[in-house]
């Protein structure tokens, strides 16, 4: 393979499927190419499953190609039906709006600004699609796709086969992305549509229409979609979605969720989610016999890329600290409560439940009983136990569920 991009993409795993990989290694070879990702914005920060996409961006930008972040503004209106069981709630402008704005901030932690020719784009497709006549649209751009093809791709097929409504709406969906392609390949000079492999039959379809409409190639290429080991989905926990935001998910339980990988997992995650070298990964993964280790070195490259070595260094610290010594450690998340709040009387229950530590205080009761909640590392046996200051240290407790969950509650 000629194209270093290409070939480190496929070295790393990030490739599965392209429509024409010939023509586009020798096109890209040739000179710098665009190429976008499109990014529905259906809640105010993605989530480690949109990662992969946000690395193969930065990755485009190491070879001196250049980006499109298209932030679905007008198709978040809609909702990909791809993937889904039923239709997606539907937000209103304000809020999808909110949600772009937020969304921006990962983006400029982890692709390159600095170069003017990678420099990203970001567009907003409700640029186009909030301005479209309904009949000139049918018109110019829906006569060119079949309703009998639109029922073969699996977004449509699969819904339908389970028996699950599809509304006409959801159906329009890779209508709107096909036009997205065709938009971006007439005005920004985009080759190439970048998704995940269930994306493949809405990028083929923009492939199609930039053909039939300007008489011109075009490209898409997928990434495969990641389970884990446990056949669980990639991004989401049982206690809830792993957010980029760091308002959401602080840089500590960040750096957690990578240092708490399946074993099964680790070599192919330093591969996807870390700017380590291939040959470095190859042979750190050969040698090194402790799995734990290279969870770490995953952990800490993973979060440097996206917080900063600062934060990552410090959460590996805050780790030592709190697993290692069975200290306080200085990072953990916080949980901050009033000393009139505390004089008033607290219950554990209400700390655990109220704060996000557990979803609710039947569940919290449980963990109780199980005894997997700590203060102090010390073992939390009655649930009507009400906080003390002589539960404070300093002005500080350490609270722990089981041995992974720790936050540390500060008297304000």
């Amino acid at each position: 393979m000629k194209n270093k991009f290409l070939f480190e993409m496929k070295s790393r795993g990030y490739l599965h499927q392209c429509t024409d990989f010939d023509n586009l290694e020798r096109i890209s070879s040739q000179k710098p190419i665009t190429a976008y990702i499109g990014f529905d914005c259906t809640a105010s920060s993605l989530h480690v499953g949109s990662l992969l996409q946000i690395m193969i961006l930065r990755l485009m930008q190491n070879y001196g190609h250049r980006p499109i972040v298209l932030l679905g503004g007008g198709t978040t209106l809609i909702g990909d039906p791809s993937g889904k069981d039923s239709t997606r709630k539907v937000l209103d402008k304000k809020d999808i709006k909110k949600n772009i704005l937020n969304i921006q901030k990962v983006f400029y932690k982890i692709l390159d600004f600095s170069d003017k020719k990678t420099k990203p784009i970001f567009v907003d497709n409700s640029k186009w699609l909030t301005k479209l006549n309904y009949i000139e649209f049918l018109r110019e751009i829906g006569s060119h796709f079949t309703i009998n093809k639109m029922l073969t791709f699996d977004s449509v097929k699969l819904r339908l086969e389970r028996e699950q409504s599809l509304s006409y709406m959801e159906f329009n969906y890779m209508i709107l992305q096909a036009y997205d392609f065709y938009q971006l390949f007439k005005n920004n000079n985009c080759i190439l549509q970048i998704g995940g492999s269930d994306q493949w039959g809405n990028i083929v379809n923009g492939v199609e229409l930039i053909r039939r409409i300007i008489k011109k190639d075009s490209f898409g290429l997928t990434s495969p979609l990641i389970t884990l080991a446990s056949g669980a989905k990639m991004g989401k926990t049982e206690k809830g979605a792993i957010w980029l935001n760091e308002d959401l998910l602080s840089s500590y339980d960040y750096w957690q969720f990578w240092r708490n990988t399946d074993d099964r997992d680790v070599e192919r995650f330093l591969y996807f989610f870390t700017d380590l070298k291939i040959d470095e990964i190859k042979n750190l993964c050969e040698k090194e016999k402790n799995i734990n280790k290279l969870k770490v070195l995953l952990a800490n490259e993973a979060t440097k890329i996206l917080h900063g070595e600062s934060k990552a260094k410090k959460a590996e610290q805050t780790a030592k600290q709190t697993f290692e010594t069975g200290g306080v450690g200085v990072g953990l998340p916080e949980i901050n409560i009033k000393l009139s709040e505390l004089r008033k009387g607290i219950g554990i229950l209400d700390i655990l439940s109220k704060h996000g530590v557990l979803s609710s205080k039947s569940e919290a009761r449980r963990a109780i009983a199980n005894n997997g909640i700590k203060i102090h590392n010390l073992v939390v046996t009655d649930e009507k136990k009400i906080l003390k200051i002589s539960d404070f240290k300093n002005s500080s407790l350490k609270l722990s569920f089981g041995k992974k969950k720790h936050y540390l509650i500060k008297l304000i």
